[in-house]
């Protein structure tokens, strides 16, 4: 298993392993696109800048490789050289999940996150957590 930062031109492939899981996540060009592979890629995220840190989207696990803890490796080698707090968007039942990679709910948001917050919360459930 590898986990590397994907070159900004290759960000296609992301989208591509999205699609194939029938993922609705994107890859948003700008951002650092990280994935694991095994061969072809297997999970994969991006990290996108925002006042005060970064925005963590797009964390998507191939089905055959979920339970292994490989998420949490990626998150942790994605966000290890940040500066400033990892903001990410979540369905409250995966609250411990990320709890557990050292994010606590968190109600200081920059202000682009407050907003897509209020507008997600209208269609589902939705938190706001953060990492230092």
């Amino acid at each position: 298993m590898h986990i590397e930062r994907l070159a900004a031109p290759l960000w296609p492939l992301l989208n591509k392993f999205y699609r194939n899981h029938n993922s609705s996540m994107k890859a948003l060009k700008g951002g650092q696109l990280w994935v694991a592979r095994d061969g072809e890629i297997v999970a994969g995220l991006c990290l996108t800048p925002v006042v005060g840190g970064q925005w963590l989207t797009g964390v998507f696990v191939d089905p055959a490789y979920r339970g292994q803890g490989l998420a949490a490796r990626l998150i942790h080698q994605a966000v290890a050289g940040v500066d400033g707090t990892v903001w990410l968007l979540c369905h409250p039942d995966l609250e411990g999940v990320y709890q557990r990679m050292g994010f606590s709910q968190d109600t200081v948001l920059p202000q682009s996150l407050s907003e897509r917050l209020v507008r997600y919360k209208r269609n589902k459930p939705m938190i706001a957590m953060g990492r230092q």
